[in-house]
């Protein structure tokens, strides 16, 4: 098989595994939470790159919305940090570096994207900060769950395997 449909079927895998786990959230604030997609977007970033990490983060939030179970608010959020932790890495090659990718992009950069589209699209009165602190809990737990296995999986060599078999 040839390492772009691998890389393609498991972008799949991990997009099925968002949906799947997007009935799992925290309410904070205004916003639901969504660990799992902030793991997800982190583990998109490290083993398949930025590019089908922002892909992955688009359609995990473009099924959820036609699902009824996400809102607006999940497209600049998880696309911003799948991005910039998707960068760093290919970067640095550092886990650190797709942590802070990921909670800076979604918690902060994806935050602060989501003024726009509440007031604007969504019609909501919102403050230009109200969608920070809630992205940057949620970007913080989910972006520490991936860290935390993709550092075991490196630890064992394994990462490198499934890196391997995909062509990265």
């Amino acid at each position: 098989m040839q390492h772009s449909v691998k890389k393609l079927a498991t972008a799949g895998l991990l997009t099925a595994l968002g949906v799947v786990c997007s009935a799992f959230y925290i309410p904070v604030g205004a916003s639901k939470c969504f660990p799992i997609q902030h793991a997800v977007n982190v583990l998109g970033g490290v083993i398949l790159g930025p590019g089908y990490a922002v892909a992955m983060a688009f359609a995990t939030s473009l099924i959820r919305n036609l699902m009824g179970t996400g809102s607006l608010l999940a497209f600049p959020g998880s696309m911003v940090g799948a991005l910039l932790c998707g960068l760093l890495y290919q970067r640095t090659h550092k886990m650190w570096a797709a942590f802070l990718g990921e909670t800076v992009g979604t918690g902060i950069l994806g935050g602060l994207l989501c003024y726009p589209v509440a007031t604007l699209l969504l019609g909501k009165e919102a403050a230009l900060f109200a969608y920070v602190l809630p992205f940057l809990i949620s970007s913080v737990g989910g972006a520490l769950l991936s860290v935390a296995f993709l550092t075991a999986l490196d630890r064992t060599k394994a990462l490198d395997q499934v890196k391997h078999s995909l062509g990265v």
